[in-house]
């Protein structure tokens, strides 16, 4: 069995960070998304792994290279423009070739990995399994029609929703998948839908088999859904201190400091994750933040947030709650007379005062 990852797209529900990053590449809990993707197939026994990417973009190859780190064999699949899902299995067929394989949304973050769901697939023996979950807001998504436990139809972000499942981004196929990719027409988005696919195997008799999912998924394609990403994966890290902590601090609960890092009279309170060559002085961090490697954080208040590398706040009076700071980002207290708010503000940022 081979693997398919996506990993381009313009991120646009997540500017203004993905302006300068492939929204793939954003930390969560301090793990690049794209990370928990290949760890996944891999963890499935999978080795063989193809990666669709933005034609032009060479960022993510720049940081997975061939793989091996992952125990994997990494080939990119650039992608003309992004005409949907369906076009990213089609032009991937002269890799796959025959072999069945796993379609995954690499900006999906799922407890337990995919194992489950290969095994699933492998034993049913059909030639599509897709992974469903039930969502509050299926309008989002593709929704499937389920009659005496069999889906008959699959419809793409419908305005009435059919069930409250929402086909996730994990779809395993066997070779009659490209049949379907290569005969659906395109959507009045401009895009060939995965949804429109599998209506084609459902129409021409092929088997469909499904799971649901009974943990948590997340498809991080919008700020507040990549702050609840972070909150789910750091409600199981593990306490681990391997940084400094001085004798005026304190450490409560499950909170992972690494080498380099150091605490000095501050107020750790867990789950936390804290990154090599961070500083943290006179401070509190609050449960479900992740602090990137190198960020300085002096006399202030972050809780339930998402730092990045090489983040400065510094003096905040108000606790920094429900953020996504960027990489190099700067939060400070302005020394200089007259007072004033001072901002550099970039295209679709969102501020916050009180």
């Amino acid at each position: 069995m081979k693997a398919l990852i996506t990993a381009g797209g313009k991120g646009t529900r997540l500017r203004p960070i993905t302006h300068t990053q492939n929204k793939h590449l954003i930390p969560v809990a301090n793990k690049r998304i794209l990370d928990y993707a290949i760890e996944y197939v891999s963890e499935a026994g999978i080795t063989e792994v193809g990666i669709i990417t933005n034609k032009n973009d060479d960022e993510v190859k720049n940081v997975y290279g061939d793989g091996s780190k992952f125990g994997v064999k990494l080939t990119y699949i650039p992608q003309d423009s992004p005409r949907g899902l369906a076009d990213c299995v089609r032009i991937a067929e002269p890799f796959i070739g025959k072999e069945p394989f796993v379609f995954y949304l690499g900006d999906n973050i799922i407890v337990g990995g995919i194992k489950k769901f290969v095994r699933e697939f492998e034993e049913n023996g059909t030639n599509c399994h897709l992974v469903l979950s039930k969502v509050p807001d299926p309008e989002r998504f593709g929704v499937p029609e389920i009659e005496d436990d069999r889906i008959v139809r699959v419809e793409e972000k419908p305005s009435n929703p059919k069930s409250d499942f929402a086909v996730t981004g994990i779809y395993l196929y066997d070779h009659n998948i490209f049949e379907a990719v290569n005969n659906i027409e395109m959507s009045d988005r401009g895009e060939l839908e995965i949804s429109d696919a599998h209506q084609y195997l459902i129409d021409k008799g092929m088997e469909i088999s499904y799971s649901e999912i009974t943990g948590w998924w997340k498809d991080t394609g919008k700020p507040n859904d990549l702050i609840e990403a972070n909150r789910l994966v750091l409600d199981s890290v593990e306490r681990k201190i391997e940084g400094s902590v001085d004798d005026e601090s304190i450490i409560q609960g499950r909170v992972n400091i690494a080498k380099g890092a150091k605490i000095e009279n501050s107020h750790i309170r867990g789950p936390v994750v804290i990154g090599e060559g961070v500083k943290v002085i006179d401070s509190y961090i609050g449960p479900y933040t992740s602090l990137n490697r190198d960020t300085h954080v002096k006399n202030s208040e972050v809780e339930f947030s998402i730092v990045m590398q090489e983040v400065k706040i510094y003096n905040q009076n108000t606790r920094l709650e429900n953020s996504i700071l960027g990489k190099n980002a700067a939060i400070a207290k302005s020394v200089r007379k007259p007072g004033a708010n001072k901002f550099i503000i970039g295209e679709n940022s969102r501020v916050f005062l009180l």
